[in-house]
């Protein structure tokens, strides 16, 4: 790899040549790489094809659990989502026993108690971790997925940015299937509190129980807005947004 000097900065390509830009500054490198039919056919490649095999359904079990919290994480993740998750999922792929070398399954790894560990605490904005911007104690029931937080005093209990006036709980129960991507979530209403040191009792309860196969996940999310005259604006300023899964069940 060559760096790029000079005033004129080149992203692209010319011919053979890829022009590209990293953190540190623009380099520049010849094409190459093995041809795609040879990596798909060549027995000397078995092991190419069986990491790129579950690299995809790694891939794929991701993009089910984000469309599963779509509606809460809208405002509550960050740039680098998309690469946790999936190495999470690649970690508890690893933990299936069972399947061939390029068959290992999530769905399987995660019937594990270690890999139904691997997603616990796993939280969609790595810069507003759960149990670090919620400091004072909850309980969740896992058979309702009612979350109780008996004691919270906003203004001494959370994290928050100095614009926001209030914030906005809500918790949720997924029921997830990675083998067939079938996802079945129940919300909470959201409780809406100004951020001061009144006290409140918070009890976050979904509106049912969600049924299908799969495992349970338990959600929490915390979310802050700036009141203006009556009416409450989200933050543009979303980096203490707050979506993680608090708990897992099988």
């Amino acid at each position: 790899m060559a760096k790029q000097k000079g005033p004129l900065k080149i992203v692209g390509s010319l011919e053979d040549i890829n022009f590209y830009k990293l953190k540190k500054g623009y380099a520049v490198r010849m094409k190459g790489g093995v041809d795609k039919d040879r990596i798909l056919n060549e027995a000397r490649f078995v092991r190419t094809r069986e990491n790129m095999s579950e690299f995809g359904h790694c891939a794929t079990a991701g993009k089910y659990l984000r469309k599963a919290a779509a509606g809460m994480s809208l405002s509550a993740k960050d740039g680098t989502v998309v690469a946790r998750l999936t190495k999470v999922l690649t970690q508890i792929k690893n933990l299936d026993g069972i399947s061939d070398r390029g068959k290992r399954r999530v769905e399987i790894g995660i019937q594990t108690p270690e890999g139904l560990a691997k997603l616990n605490g796993f939280d969609f904005n790595i810069e507003a971790p759960a149990f670090q911007m919620l400091k004072t104690a909850f309980t969740l029931d896992v058979v309702t997925g009612e979350i109780q937080i008996p004691e919270l005093q906003p203004a001494k209990d959370l994290t928050f940015p100095n614009a926001a006036t209030h914030l906005n709980l809500m918790g949720a129960f997924l029921k997830i299937d990675f083998a067939t991507g079938n996802i079945n979530i129940s919300e909470s209403p959201i409780t809406t509190l100004p951020v001061n040191l009144t006290e409140s009792a918070v009890t976050l309860t979904p509106t049912g129980v969600p049924t299908g196969t799969g495992v349970s996940l338990f959600l929490l999310a915390i979310q802050f807005a700036q009141e203006i005259n009556g009416v409450q604006y989200p933050l543009e300023d979303r980096s203490f947004n707050t979506l993680s899964i608090i708990a897992t069940a099988n």
